[in-house]
C-alpha cells in the first residue's frame, strides 16, 4: 500500500492488517510521520513528536508479530495523547507556556493501558491552556488549524484541539482527549471526526491533569464509531488508583455494536432549545432524525425539566470552583505566562464561596433524578453537538463558550457520542450529539455505528 492508503484506513482495518502481517507497522508509523512531517508546520496538533521512539517501538512490534509474540490486536498500532496525560520521562505541559519542561514522574493508568496492547505513541496533541475553554485556541503554546478550511484560521474545538486536528488530518488514526463541559465532543464537532464522551468513573483519571475532579472525563477520538468503540474498550475499566472507577460493571460494547436501532426510543430536543443553532446546524440534525427514524428507531418528543443553559452555568461554578483551587497559585501570580484569555476564566473561582459551590453539588443530585425521570423509556436524547460550524479564530469571543449542548452532560454525568452528520454551505462539517444514560455507552456507540452504516458523513475527508 502507498502511505497514503496506510493513513486512510480505519483502525479496525488497520489492526487486522497488522496482526494478519500483511502491513508492517514500521510502515504505519513511516506513513504517519511523513505526513505529520509534511503537514504539521500548518496544523500544529502536536506539541512534541516522539518520531525516533515510536521508529523503535515500530521495530519491535514488527518483530513481535512476525515471531508470535503479539500483545494484543492493536499491537503496532500508533495513537495521538492530549497534554494532559502523564507519560513518565516526558514534558507534560497541561497546555501551559508555565511547565513547559515540566517532566512527568508516573504514567498515566489509560497511557499504561495503551502501552500494554502494543499501541505506539506519535507524540502529545496541544491543549487549551488547563484545558478550560471550549474554542481550542491557546494564545502561547500554539492553536492547532482546523484542516477543513486551510485559508482562514478557525475553531479547532477545545480543550482537545489537538488530538481533534490530528485524526481529521490524518496525522493520526485516533487520540485521546478529555472532556470536562464538552472537551472531546466539540472538537470533534468541529472538525468532522467521532468523539465519545464517557460517564465518570469509566476511564481512570490518575495520571491525567485535572480540572475539575468532579466533571473531568477521559475519552475516545477517532474517525468512526468502530474505532472509538474499540479504543474505549481498552480504556476503560477499574483502577485501584481512581476509587471512581471501583464497583462499576465491565461493558464490552462490541457484541452489540452492529445490533441497528429498531426498536429503540430517541427523544429530539425540546422546541425552545432549537433557536440556540444555526441554520446549517439544524438542518443536518432534523435529517439525522429522519435518517435514525428510516433505520427503525421511533424519534419521541421528551418534557425536560430544565433547560440546557440552566445546567451549563452550574456546571461551570463547579469547574470554575475546583480548577482555581488546584491552580490558585499560578492564577494569582501575576507574573506566571499564562493565556490572557483562561487566567480570568479559572480566576472567577475566587468568589465562588463554599456555600455556592455545596449547594451546586447538592442541586446535580437533585436535577440528575429529575433528567432521568424525565427519560424513563427513552434510550437515547439527541442533540446537536455544537451550536455552528466553526467559527473564525478573528470572530471568537472569549468571554463566551461553544458548550450550550454539551455541559449538561457533564453535570448530569452522562455519556454521549459526538459523530458527523452533514456540512454548512461553506463545506464545513456539522456533528449530532447521542447521550444516554450514565454508564450505558454502549447504547450511544450502537446508535452512533447504525448512523454511520447508513450515511457517509464520517468517511469524508478536509483537502490537503
Amino acid at each position: 500500500m502507498s502511505r497514503h492508503d496506510l493513513t486512510s484506513l480505519p483502525v479496525h482495518k488497520l489492526a487486522t492488517e497488522i496482526a494478519a502481517r500483511r502491513i508492517s507497522p514500521v510502515d504505519v508509523v513511516e506513513a504517519y510521520l511523513a505526513r505529520i512531517t509534511a503537514r504539521e508546520s500548518k496544523l500544529q496538533a502536536f506539541v512534541e513528536v516522539y518520531a525516533d521512539d515510536a521508529r523503535l517501538a515500530a521495530r519491535a512490534a514488527d518483530e513481535a508479530i512476525r515471531s508470535g509474540h503479539a500483545v494484543g490486536p492493536l499491537h503496532g498500532v500508533p495513537i495521538g495523547v492530549k497534554d494532559l496525560v502523564e507519560i513518565e520521562g516526558r514534558v507534560t505541559t497541561g497546555g501551559t507556556q508555565a511547565w513547559r519542561t515540566r517532566k512527568s514522574q508516573h504514567t498515566a493508568t489509560l497511557a499504561q493501558r495503551l502501552l500494554a496492547q502494543g499501541m505506539i505513541v506519535l507524540g502529545k496533541t496541544h491543549t487549551v491552556e488547563f484545558a478550560m475553554g471550549g474554542w481550542g485556541t491557546n494564545t502561547h503554546l500554539g492553536t492547532p488549524w482546523n484542516p477543513w478550511d486551510l485559508n482562514r484560521k478557525r475553531t479547532p474545538g477545545g480543550s482537545s484541539s489537538g488530538s481533534g486536528v490530528a485524526v481529521a488530518s490524518g496525522l493520526a488514526p485516533w487520540a485521546i482527549g478529555t472532556d470536562t463541559g464538552g472537551s472531546v465532543r466539540l472538537p470533534a464537532s468541529w472538525c468532522g471526526i467521532t468523539g465519545l464522551k464517557t460517564t465518570i468513573g469509566r476511564i481512570s483519571t490518575y495520571g491525567v491533569l485535572p480540572l475539575s475532579p468532579t466533571l473531568d472525563t477521559p475519552g475516545p477520538m477517532a474517525r468512526n464509531v468502530e474505532d472509538a468503540a474499540l479504543l474505549y474498550t481498552v480504556m476503560h475499566g477499574a483502577d485501584p488508583l481512581d476509587p471512581l472507577t471501583l464497583g462499576l460493571p465491565y461493558t464490552d460494547p462490541m457484541p452489540h455494536l452492529k445490533r441497528g436501532v429498531r426498536g429503540l426510543r430517541l427523544a429530539r430536543m425540546s422546541e425552545g432549545e432549537r433557536k440556540f443553532a444555526s441554520a446549517d446546524v439544524l438542518a443536518a440534525y432534523d435529517a439525522a432524525l429522519v435518517e435514525l427514524e428510516r433505520l427503525g428507531a421511533e424519534i419521541v418528543d421528551a418534557k425536560l425539566p430544565f433547560g440546557f443553559a440552566d445546567v451549563a452555568a452550574l456546571n461551570m461554578r463547579i469547574m470554575q470552583a475546583e480548577s482555581y483551587t488546584l491552580l490558585h497559585e499560578l492564577i494569582d501570580d501575576e507574573k506566571s505566562p499564562l493565556d490572557p484569555h483562561v487566567r480570568p476564566r479559572v480566576a472567577a473561582g475566587r468568589s465562588i464561596t463554599a456555600q455556592a459551590y455545596i449547594e451546586a453539588l447538592y442541586q446535580r443530585q437533585a436535577m440528575k433524578k429529575a433528567f432521568m425521570a424525565a427519560l424513563d423509556g427513552i434510550d437515547a436524547l439527541l442533540t446537536p453537538t455544537t451550536m455552528t460550524t466553526a467559527v473564525p479564530l478573528d470572530e471568537v469571543d472569549q468571554t463566551g463558550a461553544p458548550a450550550h449542548y454539551t455541559r449538561f452532560g457533564n453535570f448530569l454525568e452522562l455519556c454521549g457520542l459526538a459523530l458527523p452528520n452533514g456540512f454548512d454551505g461553506g463545506g464545513l462539517p456539522t456533528s449530532l450529539q447521542i447521550v444516554c444514560r450514565p454508564y450505558d455507552e454502549a447504547t450511544a456507540l450502537r446508535i452512533g455505528w447504525a448512523y454511520q452504516d447508513a450515511t457517509d458523513w464520517h468517511l469524508r475527508r478536509p483537502a490537503e
